[in-house]
Order: C-alpha cells, then sequence, then structure tokens
C-alpha cells in the first residue's frame, strides 16, 4: 500500500468513479437522443459528436502523461470533474433558452473529451501508489465490474428518465454525478510531487514513454489490439443509437435496455477475468478475448424485428466481455512491468494510441452509415476487428503462456560479453 494510503483512501477513490461512472452512462443515451429527436441530427452530425467525445486522446493524448505527472494529482482530478459538470449542465441551459444546436452539442462532448484525458490518465496512475501489486489486477477487475454494473443500470435508467422526463433535463443527472465525485475526491491525500530543479523538455519526456511502449515487445502489440478494437468501439458509439432508431425502429425505453446489455457482458467478463487469466495465462487470455470480440461485432447487426433485438444484445454482451478481460490484462501488466516515473507516460501513450482510435472510427462511420446504412457499416467494421487478433498471434506474445513470461525472460538472459577486437 502506498504511503499514508489505507483502505479507506481506495473505497472513497472507488466510490467518486463509481457515481459519475453511473451519471455519464445515462447522459451516453440522453446525448444522442437529444441530437436525434431533438435536434434531428444527421448520421454524420451523430459520428461529429461521437467523434468530438474522445478526440481528446488525439490532440493531447500524449503531453496528458506529462502534464499529469507535474500536477497534483487531486487537484487535477477534482478540476477534471467541475470543467465536466459545467459542460454537462450549459445543455439544458441552452435548451430551455431556445439556443441548443448540435454544434453546442459537439462543443460539450469535446469540453468533457478534454477533461476525461487528464482525470483518467491521473487516475490510473493513482490506483498503482494506493494499492499493493498483488491485489491490482483483483482491484482493476473490480473497477471494471462496477464499470459494467454502472453500464448495466445506467442506460436502462437513462432511458427510462428520458422518457419520463426528457431527453436534455436527464442530462442534469450527469452534470450532478461529477460534482460528487470532485466532492469525494477532495478528501483523498494530495500527492506530493518530487519535482526536479528543472524538468526535461516535454517532447523528450514524451519520446522516452512513446519509446518504451512501442518498443515493447508485449505492451506494444497489447495497445495495438486494443487500438483495433477500439475503432471498431468508436462506429458503434456513432451508430448504435442510429441503429435502433432509425433502423430497427426501437422506441426510448428499449434503446437504452439495449444498449445496457453491454454492461452485462462486462459484468461477466470483469467477474471472469482473474479465473480465465489462471486457467490459460493471461498471454493466451488476450488471445482468445480478442477472438471473442470479433465473433460479438459480426453478431450485432444481424437479423430484422425482434431477432434482430437479440442478436443486438447478445452480440453486445459477447463483445463486451472479451474486451474487458482483455483491457483488465493489458491495463494491469502495464501498472507491473512499467518503471514507476514512466508510468503516467506510459498510460498516456497507449491511451493516445487506443483511444484515439475512437472518434476516428466514429467519424468514418458516420460518413459512411450515410449512403450505406448503419447495418452494413457495422457488418464492415466487425470485418476490420480481425486485426486485433492478428496484432497478438504476429508477436511474441503467441508464445507466452504468461506476459510476465518475457520479462523473466529478459532477467534471466545472459549479459553480451565484448568481443576481442571490436
Amino acid at each position: 500500500m502506498g504511503v499514508g494510503a489505507g483502505a479507506g483512501t481506495f473505497w472513497r477513490w472507488w466510490t467518486a468513479g463509481t457515481t459519475s461512472l453511473v451519471g455519464s452512462a445515462v447522459g451516453a443515451v440522453a446525448l444522442p437522443l437529444t441530437a436525434l429527436t431533438v435536434l434531428d441530427a444527421s448520421p454524420f452530425e451523430m459520428g461529429l459528436i461521437a467523434a468530438a467525445s474522445y478526440v481528446a486522446w488525439i490532440v493531447i493524448g500524449l503531453p496528458a502523461g506529462v502534464i499529469t505527472q507535474r500536477l497534483p494529482l487531486r487537484g487535477t482530478q477534482v478540476g477534471a470533474d467541475l470543467a465536466r459538470a459545467a459542460a454537462v449542465a450549459s445543455i439544458p441551459l441552452a435548451w430551455w433558452w431556445g439556443q441548443l444546436t448540435v454544434a453546442h452539442l459537439v462543443v460539450t462532448a469535446l469540453v468533457v473529451s478534454f477533461a476525461n484525458v487528464l482525470f483518467d490518465v491521473a487516475n490510473s496512475t493513482f490506483l498503482p501508489s494506493i494499492v499493493e501489486r498483488d491485489q491490482l489486477q483483483s482491484r482493476n477487475s473490480l473497477t471494471s465490474a462496477t464499470h459494467a454494473a454502472s453500464q448495466l443500470s445506467g442506460p436502462s435508467l437513462g432511458g427510462l428518465a428520458v422518457q419520463v422526463l426528457g431527453a436534455v433535463p436527464t442530462l442534469l443527472v450527469d452534470a450532478i454525478s461529477y460534482l460528487v465525485s470532485a466532492a469525494l475526491l477532495r478528501t483523498l491525500p494530495a500527492r506530493r510531487v518530487d519535482a526536479p530543479d528543472r524538468w526535461p523538455p516535454m517532447g523528450a519526456l514524451i519520446r522516452q514513454g512513446w519509446r518504451f511502449v512501442a518498443h515493447h515487445p508485449v505492451m506494444g502489440p497489447g495497445m495495438w489490439a486494443a487500438t483495433a478494437i477500439n475503432f471498431v468501439c468508436g462506429a458503434q458509439l456513432a451508430l448504435y443509437p442510429l441503429y435502433l432508431v432509425r433502423e430497427l425502429h426501437a422506441p426510448a425505453g428499449l434503446v437504452g435496455v439495449l444498449l445496457a446489455v453491454e454492461g452485462v457482458g462486462a459484468l461477466v467478463g470483469a467477474a471472469l477475468t482473474n479465473r480465465i487469466t489462471a486457467r490459460l495465462g493471461t498471454a493466451r487470455a488476450l488471445v482468445v478475448a480478442a477472438l471473442v470480440t470479433v465473433v460479438g461485432a459480426f453478431l450485432v447487426p444481424l437479423g430484422t424485428g425482434w431477432p434482430a433485438y437479440a442478436a443486438f444484445a447478445a452480440g453486445n454482451v459477447v463483445f463486451s466481455c472479451g474486451t474487458v478481460v482483455l483491457s483488465v490484462t493489458t491495463r494491469t501488466y502495464r501498472q507491473i512491468a512499467s518503471p514507476p516515473d514512466l508510468l503516467s507516460r506510459v498510460m498516456a501513450t497507449v491511451r493516445f494510441v487506443s483511444w484515439g482510435a475512437i472518434p476516428v472510427g466514429g467519424l468514418v462511420a458516420g460518413a459512411l452509415a450515410g449512403p450505406i446504412g448503419a447495418r452494413a457499416t457495422l457488418l464492415l467494421f466487425a470485418a476490420s476487428l480481425v486485426c486485433a487478433p492478428l496484432a497478438l498471434l504476429l508477436s511474441p506474445v503467441r508464445r507466452l503462456r504468461d506476459l510476465t513470461d518475457h520479462d523473466r525472460d529478459a532477467e534471466a538472459a545472459p549479459v553480451p560479453q565484448p568481443v576481442a577486437g571490436r
């Protein structure tokens, strides 16, 4: 356990995250329904909103690791929460004043996106400081299970709230959740940064983190597999509400339920990650999980009528289950295998690449869905997901049972001796 940290610190951290996760899950239903039902957004505009929600990872994803390393951790998290609360609350205000536009939704998504980047890097960097190394995977599984539970309950609550209150007023739930999170995080101990007399240039620090991840024989392939999955996630974020509302003609309440089913798969994946990795090994579990996501992505857009709803739900469960197993396993390995002074930059590098694929996927999906339809676009993205298992199978990961086997092999390797005459 980190110095001065205790179980209470972890649970306050967890409670803050859980509160904002539930609010965000409610907002994830209310925001696209606001665009569709209040502003009659086009497929491209839906893709633009989805892309704006993650584009900050492309813009400041790499510097975020350095920024987080230098700033007070608690202040960064609280400030991000307050910024997100203000941005989301501006939507109901603009609506009540009769000034709400799609551009306003895009700008709000951008503000939340930039705040999310700093918050998420800070959050993932904070966890290893309050949790013992041998508990990291179980704690990461718990946070993923919590995320799954919020995805399970939040969209259902969001769909119900939209039917009762309307799409725009429901967004106030999301704004309030960020304020509660900020109040809880404010009670966490402040991190004291041991700053050098002079920080190295930001570019040098960013390059150091990038080289460590990109050249790492285990972290690198894991990052590219996650990137392929997130590219498809971007398309799903943009097209799921559009597909359900305009092609399957699902009512708002059912849209919330069907989107919430993702949480079932994530909950199952989080609950089974430790068992799966213990039985198969962490490296083999990664490959299996990547293959499972491909199956799930192909199931989602199949069928018509009620069979289509069933296929969407089943595919959503399978896809999210595989995604969570891969996410928990790779995140835990990064937290264990990264040097402490590089951890924030490692996390930022991986998320810059993998989460940066989300807005790209959203934009491409939005552009394709107009001429060919949401169903055909989802099938095309499912085919592209084959890149995820290939990234692992074409790397040293395929020869390992556990990811940490690589580290043990590297430590056991003989040190090359200089050859005479060279």
